[in-house]
């Protein structure tokens, strides 16, 4: 059954989007909230703009006073002077009657007209692409922050209180009023009015304009210096995105290649980079995929062995059975028959402890795999087992002797049936080659971390080339004596995967200080409680 990436808790959207994607995002992610800088910049310019109203407020207060308090003949002089100190055009347009049109209020003096222009109002299509690029990206970042749009800036046709709201307001409300509007070229305008009147019910109205380029020169370096740092984090963190991809995502998908490689089997042997060079969890990974590999491929060699040799294991009983089966029909003699019918039985009964063994053989590492283990004191359980065998006459000619240990010196944890197996394999083993009359000996001790089982016989013992081929299945070499098919030669080998599966070992070797023999040596991990 399929298992759905959004059932282990990857959300759905990102299991369908490559890992180098999800790495360039999540890098992205935190260099948009470093981005986000820019809005902090809108809000530093509202500040400016803010700090420089408050300023020209104050500023243009402070005029209107020394305007009000200087002699007629000294005020143009005064203006112009004020205008060349804080870079402003100031104008006053006065009024006899407060009340009477707008339009009727001309202007009565500029600034302009003795210091000459305090700044300059720059026409956008006659400056270099430079600017144009920088007021493109003042429109778009304008855009993407929301900023506020101030009204255009325009010096009128005919210059009357009726061209400039804040005079009027100013006029009407007799207080300070301030305004922000934008030149052509997007620079600030700052536009203060204050009424001025007289105690005959005349007066003036002051009017400041001053372009502050500076705060746009600000704003601008101060976005060119993020933008600088922005861009190289961008590279950094890009450059930084692709090495981690590019360690973790290709050598992911080698392995991935070479798992789908081993999935559809069409190679022998599939080579599982095992990345030597790397120490962390891809390189364990790696080494732990290029071992399981190497463990699946070696299980595949052992069953193909394992069935190739149940099927040379089965012909030859099948092919007797056949054989005698087909002369039974032919033959008229008694004594031919019974023969026959004996060697039949013989072939059955063959067949049947193959298939047993067989059967055995082939689930012994499941089965060890969902047993419960439990503590087995194993001096008792060998007693109890050469007991056995000793009732029903099984071991023949054969003295068995058992040195058994005191209780609970010789104590494993495991599966009590299959060691029994383990054990009965070995002594059934030891017996098979052991003369008339011989002695077989068995003794379990504790050796350290280990208990050691020892099982030695005086037959001809085991020569030193056969000591690993024994323990292989089908592995057929039996004594002369010896009724062909009484043994499958499975024994030792299902007697050495029940020890591996109880993380042991098993090994044979000569007898100490004996001219002949066999021994047996199983080592087995002691329990402790």
């Amino acid at each position: 059954m399929p298992r759905n990436d959004s059932a282990l808790g990857t959300p759905e959207a990102a299991a369908r989007t490559s890992l180098t994607t999800r790495i360039l995002a999540v890098n992205i992610f935190a260099l948009a909230m470093l981005a986000g800088g820019f809005f902090y910049l809108d809000s530093y310019r509202s500040q400016l703009i803010d700090a420089r109203l408050d300023e020209t407020a104050t500023q243009t207060r402070l005029i209107a006073e020394a305007y009000s308090v200087t002699p007629p003949a000294g005020r143009p002089a005064l203006l112009a002077k004020f205008g060349l100190l804080t870079d402003t055009r100031l104008r006053v347009y006065h009024y006899s009657d407060p009340a009477a049109p707008p339009a009727e209020i001309k202007r009565a003096f500029d600034s302009w007209s003795l210091s000459g222009a305090t700044y300059q109002l720059r026409d956008p299509s006659q400056e270099e692409w430079q600017k144009r690029v920088a007021r493109f990206l003042d429109r778009s970042i304008d855009v993407i922050v929301a900023a506020d749009r101030p009204t255009d800036y325009h010096e009128p046709d005919v210059d009357t209180l009726a061209a400039w709201p804040q005079a009027l307001t100013a006029l009407h409300d007799r207080n300070m009023v301030t305004a922000v509007q934008r030149a052509p070229d997007r620079t600030p305008m700052i536009i203060a009015a204050i009424d001025v009147r007289g105690t005959n019910g005349g007066g003036n109205v002051l009017l400041s304009t001053e372009n502050q380029r500076d705060i746009t020169r600000i704003v601008r370096a101060e976005r060119l210096r993020l933008g600088v740092v922005l861009l190289i984090v961008v590279l950094v963190s890009v450059s930084l995105s692709l090495f981690l991809a590019r360690t973790i995502v290709r050598p992911l998908r080698r392995l991935a290649l070479a798992a789908h490689r081993v999935r559809l089997g069409r190679a022998r042997e599939v080579q599982v980079p095992r990345l030597p060079e790397r120490r962390d969890e891809i390189g364990t990974l790696a080494r732990a995929l290029s071992d399981m590999s190497f463990a699946i491929r070696q299980r595949i060699d052992a069953t193909e062995a394992f069935a190739a040799d149940v099927t040379h294991e089965l012909k030859n009983p099948l092919a007797s059975l056949r054989s005698a089966v087909d002369s039974l029909g032919l033959v008229t003699d008694p004594a031919l028959q019974k023969q026959l019918i004996d060697v039949i039985r013989d072939d059955v009964g063959r067949l049947d402890r193959l298939i047993t063994d067989i059967a055995e053989a082939s689930r012994v590492d499941a089965e060890l795999a969902r047993a419960r283990f439990e503590s087995i004191d194993l001096g008792i359980m060998i007693e109890g087992l050469l007991a056995t065998r000793e009732d029903r006459g099984r071991n023949g000619q054969v003295r068995v002797a058992f040195a058994r240990p005191h209780r609970g010196t010789a104590v494993v944890f495991g599966d009590g049936s299959r060691l029994t197996r383990v054990i009965e394999n070995l002594v059934e083993n030891a017996v098979s080659f052991s003369p008339p009359g011989g002695l077989v000996q068995v003794a379990a001790t504790r050796d350290g971390d280990d208990v050691v089982i020892r099982v030695e016989d005086e037959g001809p013992g085991v020569p030193p080339e056969a000591r690993e081929a024994i323990f292989n299945r089908f592995h057929s070499d039996r004594p002369e004596s010896e009724e062909f098919g009484r043994h499958s030669g499975l024994g030792l080998a299902i007697a050495k995967a029940i020890v591996e599966g109880h993380h042991g070992t098993i090994i044979a070797t000569d007898r100490d200080n004996a001219p002949s023999g066999a021994k047996f040596v199983i080592r087995l991990p002691a329990w402790s409680r």
